[in-house]
């Protein structure tokens, strides 16, 4: 059995600070500097995993050639493949056109060739993420497209990895309604699988998003749809007999998963079964360098040891399913009606990395509804730079709305819910909310989504620290200028700072 990674490190733009590897300082990674960053995160931070992500963004293509041959020592003894992990996360070609994919294939084939000529590990890339995985019939027709690729490409050029022609592939689920049917997803690709390659299927690592359900539903659906997804993916890996590692894909903030070097104690409790962790740039870069080791350490040693909840009984998982419909119907009908504030500030939240526009042939959005939003890192330090946290919007009503068994059902199974409620409240900036509230509707149910919490608690939500109260001043500096159509992207980037992750 290969070494399952625990730590991944991702190229999500979420960091506030440079990172710490940087020469110019000026927090922006290019697509050059992301094969430094990858060799980096190997070596100064020790993590296992760096996804290096073909989804609607520029890539370097010589990837594995330029680590081989410019890291060529510290790849000879940490072999990619086999001790490190280089894993590609490839186009969804039912949402983008899929130039992207068949060079993304064509790289990995070639490296299969540079790395036996080398003496390296045979297969340095062997696996691929499939965003937005809808269906078993999808993650089939990217291994059967691949396997085809690979022996055009062995007769054509007589190379010597004819024997490489399988790509192994991690379905990437998305939505709350999928993660609430994912072992009928798996079970379907094990069937279709089995029939077309001839042989079962060892082990699999799916990989559940944290950020777009958040986005798309709110706090409570993402956590709820995670930990039904976890228990299914485990009760039908036992039933098949197939090895099970999950992957979740977490930012620092609560609203994208809570992972971040200070928080490790709760996040590793609240995601027991996990098997592999997304750190992304704010994890990375926002903390101090020793921190983030120990919490990448942390996770090494305990990840693999930790054992998920099972959620069995039916009745749990319908009233689990009630409470995620509430919650997303309360938090949508807010924030789509308050969306013409949002984008006033997304403009000045600083670029991080080279994205290709999300329109047309070349990528996608996010939608809710009809209603058009940017993507979750966006959004949120969108939100949070208007000081209203999104953590907190639909959830109050929500909570409100309970009976004493729902209520003890939804605590039971999103353990450090008020845990997260509560640190996301101390960036709400009450003044800010209440001038939004004089002039729309959808900031009237937020403010009351903040009573109810506050209620619900027994808590007052707001700034504790000096660094919370110089957070709402700069989120007040925020909400006047943009009134005034003014610059406001240096206090944007100073609020990020001060909470230690963009979005």
């Amino acid at each position: 059995m290969r070494k399952i990674p625990a730590v991944m490190a991702t190229q999500h733009p979420d960091n506030a600070f440079p990172p710490f590897w940087e020469t110019d300082g000026d927090g922006f990674v290019s697509s050059q500097e992301e094969v430094i960053e990858a060799h980096d995160a190997f070596k100064t931070l020790g993590v296992d995993e760096y996804m290096w992500d073909w989804e609607g963004k520029y890539v370097d293509e010589a990837v594995i050639e330029r680590l081989l041959t410019e890291q060529y020592a510290y790849f000879k003894k940490n072999k990619i493949g086999k001790d490190k992990f280089l894993t590609f996360r490839i186009p969804n070609i039912w949402e983008e056109k899929g130039y992207s994919l068949a060079r993304a294939f064509m790289a990995i084939l070639t490296a299969a060739e540079m790395a036996r000529d080398m003496k390296m590990h045979p297969r340095p890339l062997f696996e691929v993420i499939l965003p937005m995985t809808d269906s078993a019939k999808q993650l089939l027709h990217i291994q059967k497209t691949f396997s085809k690729l690979a022996k055009f490409k062995h007769k054509l050029f007589e190379d010597n990895t004819s024997a490489f022609d399988y790509i192994e592939i991690i379905p990437l689920v998305e939505s709350t309604e999928r993660m609430f049917g994912i072992g009928k997803l798996l079970e379907q690709y094990y069937t279709m699988h089995k029939e077309y390659y001839k042989k079962p299927l060892p082990y699999i690592r799916p990989f559940l998003a944290r950020s777009d359900p958040a986005l798309v539903g709110g706090i409570i659906p993402a956590v709820v749809s995670n930990k039904i997804a976890i228990s299914e993916m485990y009760q039908w890996g036992a039933k098949r007999k197939v090895g099970i590692y999950p992957i979740v894909g977490t930012g620092s903030l609560p609203f994208r998963g809570s992972c971040s070097p200070e928080h490790m104690d709760a996040f590793l409790a609240e995601y027991k079964g996990i098997r592999t962790v997304t750190v992304q740039s704010a994890f990375r870069y926002d903390y101090a360098l020793p921190k983030v080791k120990r919490a990448i350490k942390r996770m090494q040693k305990e990840l693999p040891k930790q054992q998920p909840m099972l959620i069995t009984n039916k009745r749990d998982i319908k009233l689990l399913r009630d409470i995620v419909i509430k919650a997303e119907e309360h938090y949508q009908s807010a924030i789509t009606s308050v969306a013409e504030d949002l984008f006033r500030v997304t403009p000045s939240i600083p670029r991080r990395r080279e994205r290709r526009l999300h329109i047309g042939l070349l990528g996608y959005g996010r939608s809710i509804g009809k209603q058009a939003f940017p993507r979750a890192i966006k959004f949120t330090a969108a939100m949070y730079s208007l000081g209203v946290p999104p953590e907190l919007i639909g959830t109050g009503r929500t909570l409100r709305e309970l009976d004493k068994n729902q209520g003890e059902l939804l605590h039971k199974v999103y353990q450090y819910l008020a845990y997260d409620i509560k640190r996301a409240g101390r960036y709400l900036n009450k003044e800010n909310l209440e001038l939004l509230a004089r002039r729309h509707k959808g900031w009237r149910a937020i403010k009351q989504d903040i009573e109810f919490i506050e209620e619900y608690f027994s808590i007052k939500l707001g700034p504790k620290t000096a660094n919370e109260y110089l957070h709402r001043n700069a989120t007040s500096d925020i909400y006047y200028l943009t009134r005034q159509r003014k610059d406001v992207s240096e206090a944007v980037l100073k609020a990020g700072k001060l909470r230690k992750s963009l979005g």
